[in-house]
């Protein structure tokens, strides 16, 4: 049977005596490196373990024993290196013996931190537990083996430096060896089953380790090793090396573990310290860019909120954008949120809230009216700003001048007159925008919008006509278009389209000319703006006519009048006037010819629904007699008619008494139930006859 291998000496040689057994036993590899040590003779016990090492790895079995055997005797060493502040030597004698590295951090304080507590335990041989430094810390090591010079180690300036260097050695040794320890898990694969799929219980030294060595490459600002060691895979403890990644500027580190731990609050506040410049740090090279993207990923509207709000100090456009992109999805309308949030927009930025309110009127399609007002005050008192200024004041009015005093007044509208041959600038569109819109919609106040901009009736008399018609003062609306715009087309316009000052299709065109597709879109095609645009076909004729007559008035009183302009109305809309109301209000020195066209075309017209008229009858009484005609024989068949026969004295000529024959028919009926009364002892039939007879019936 095979014995198993052991680490305990054999014997070859047993001397057998009286009283006792001896036996001579080499001895063993710890007895002799011990002595070793005790000698101070550190290099031969080196010599003598690395001589186990190499038959160990010759070997093709590896006894568990042995290699504790062999582990303890490194540490052994290591240690006493590490006692006499052989750093360098002891950290590798440390590695071989695959010490705990949590054992060798305990003597770095200000590295361990909150890592683990002194009552922490770790496993560790009796021997080398007995034999390991007393110091609780490297400091004190290297103090207690400074030479003692004048006036004593601790300030003299020989023993300060020489601290300095042992000291700085000591910790490069730990960095050094914290590193090999975890590159040797990551070839064994633990590293990889504990971060991996299906991962493990996490080894309570990998915490540990990765905390203290972004100490260290923080600390010998080892910059390019510490993102390198970031961008892998660790269990960094944030808590214990954020406070010092700030105090030494690593900011680009301190953003690859808020991202690794899925902080995003932190992370978002980092970039805010490095835009608004409190923190700089090279290789973040664009923050904004990486804010933007990560409030987007995320689908915290409250979290995107807040911080567009504040990037809208910083950069309105992206901070805008961020805002409405994260708000494109369909939701429920909600005033109260929208009204707030506007309100913290503008405060940040007046310019951005601008946007963000002309987004939610136009594109979110906000039907709240105070949304509405709010655009409507805003476009005024922008057009209110360009006009203080002298420039834009005289050519508005040279516009206004030149439209009245041309014929292009007939055919073309104002609005398609100032928008053509008005130079792209941006008063030119402000007052477009506040055109389109005041026309477009129908949900802010006119009197609000009105108010503002008293007193410049004579330069905006478009806008009081469209803001009057949204009042409801037509007479007002016409006397302004005809009288002082001498917009004669977009009057007669107003009439038809039943009190609409601005057409859908003028309003598209101008803003395609433009570049304002956005202030029709959402305005004059969508019925939940609260104005969409009625189909002329669906306008009240009534109110049509109305409005004709009255704009007819308008035109007779106005001074500066024409017969060609009247002319010109009267033909157009002739089919919509009253040829007495016509007659009525035009002044008696007009030459006949101004109405000859509207008569003739008045009296064409009434004799041609006359003509129509008695066609249309005519046809119709001639299918009533045939459907007359088919349905008799149908009707008889189903006992429609009662007919009775009556001779008469010519025996070849039958007339049928209908109603006699039914009256007979009833007088017999009636005296049989009289007589069915009178048995069963019924009230007398004569008082119930009088009865009937008073109100108009007959018992049956």
């Amino acid at each position: 049977m095979a014995t198993p291998s052991s680490t305990f000496p054999r014997c070859g040689v047993l001397v057998l005596g009286s009283t006792s057994i001896q036996s001579l036993v080499p001895s063993t590899l710890i007895t002799q490196v011990e002595s070793l040590l005790d000698a101070h003779k550190i290099e031969d016990a080196v010599d003598l373990a690395d001589q186990r090492r190499k038959k160990l790895q010759a070997e093709i079995t590896v006894n568990v024993d042995e290699i504790e055997e062999l582990h303890y005797v490194y540490q052994r060493i290591g240690f006493q290196c590490f006692t006499e502040t052989l750093f360098e030597d002891a950290g590798k004698h440390l590695f071989d013996g695959d010490l705990d590295p949590r054992l060798l951090i305990s003597y770095y304080p200000h590295l361990r931190g909150n890592l683990f507590s002194p009552d922490d335990a770790v496993d560790v041989f009796h021997g080398v537990a007995d034999r390991m430094p007393t110091e609780s810390s490297v400091e004190d090591i290297v103090r207690n083996y400074s030479p003692h010079l004048a006036p004593d180690t601790r300030t003299a300036p020989p023993a300060v430096e020489l601290r300095k260097i042992l000291v700085m050695a000591a910790e490069e040794m730990l960095e050094s060896f914290l590193r090999r320890w975890r590159v040797k898990k990551k070839v064994d694969g633990e590293l990889g089953r504990t971060v991996g799929k299906g991962k493990g219980k996490v080894n309570p030294c990998f915490p540990v380790v990765d905390t203290v060595l972004v100490k260290l490459y923080t600390q010998f600002e080892k910059t390019d090793e510490l993102h390198a060691f970031l961008q892998e895979p660790n269990f960094v403890v944030l808590q214990e090396v954020e406070g010092i990644l700030i105090a030494t500027q690593q900011f680009s580190a301190l953003r690859a573990l808020y991202k690794s731990n899925g902080d995003d609050l932190k992370l978002l506040d980092l970039y805010s310290r490095i835009i608004d410049g409190r923190w700089k740090d090279e290789q973040i090279t664009n923050p904004v860019s990486e804010m933007v993207a990560l409030l987007q990923e995320k689908k915290d509207r409250a979290l995107t909120q807040k911080w567009a709000i504040w990037l809208l100090r910083q950069d309105p456009e992206r901070g805008i954008k961020l805002l409405i992109t994260k708000d494109t999805g369909k939701r429920k309308e909600r005033p109260e949120e929208d009204i707030a949030l506007l309100g913290q927009i503008q405060e940040a930025n007046a310019a951005a809230g601008q946007e963000y309110l002309e987004y939610l009127v136009l594109q979110r399609k906000s039907s709240v009216p105070e949304l509405h007002t709010q655009l409507a005050l805003n476009c005024t008192d922008k057009v209110i700003s360009f006009l203080e200024n002298e420039t834009v004041s005289k050519l508005w009015r040279a516009k206004a001048s030149s439209y009245a005093s041309s014929q292009t007044s007939i055919e073309t509208q104002f609005l398609s007159y100032f928008s053509s041959t008005t130079p792209d600038s941006d008063h030119k569109r402000a007052r477009l925008k506040l055109i389109l819109f005041l026309a477009g919609s129908s949900l802010y106040d006119p009197l609000a919008v009105k108010s503002r901009l008293e007193g410049r009736t004579s330069v905006l008399g478009l806008e009081f006509a469209i803001l009057d018609a949204k009042l409801g003062d037509h007479r007002s609306v016409l006397t302004t278009l005809v009288h002082e715009i001498r917009d004669t087309a977009s009057a007669e316009l107003y009439c038809t389209l039943g009190g609409d000052v601005v057409s859908r299709r003028v309003a598209v065109a101008v803003a395609e000319s433009c570049g304002l597709q956005a202030w029709t879109s959402g305005l004059f095609y969508t019925a939940s703006s609260g104005a969409a645009r009625s189909k002329e076909g669906d306008i009240d004729e009534e109110k049509k006519q109305r409005l004709l007559r009255l704009l007819l008035e308008v035109h007779m009183n106005d001074p500066k009048g024409t017969p060609v302009r009247m002319a010109k109305l009267l033909n157009s809309q002739a089919v919509n006037l009253d040829t007495v109301d016509v007659i009525s209000l035009v002044p008696p020195n007009w030459p006949l010819q101004v109405l000859s066209s509207f008569l003739a075309r008045s009296f064409r017209r009434t004799v041609h629904l006359q003509r129509e008229g008695t066609i249309v009858k005519n046809i119709s009484a001639g299918q009533n007699l045939e459907v007359q005609d088919r349905t008799w024989h149908i009707l008889r068949e189903e006992g429609y008619d009662l007919e009775e026969e009556i001779e008469t004295p010519d025996e070849d000529e039958f007339v049928y008494d209908e109603k006699g024959a039914l009256v007979e028919k009833l007088a017999a009926h009636t005296s049989h139930e009289r007589e069915v009364h009178e048995k069963r002892g019924l009230h007398d039939m004569n008082g119930a006859d009088d009865v009937g007879a008073e109100d108009g019936r007959t018992m049956i």
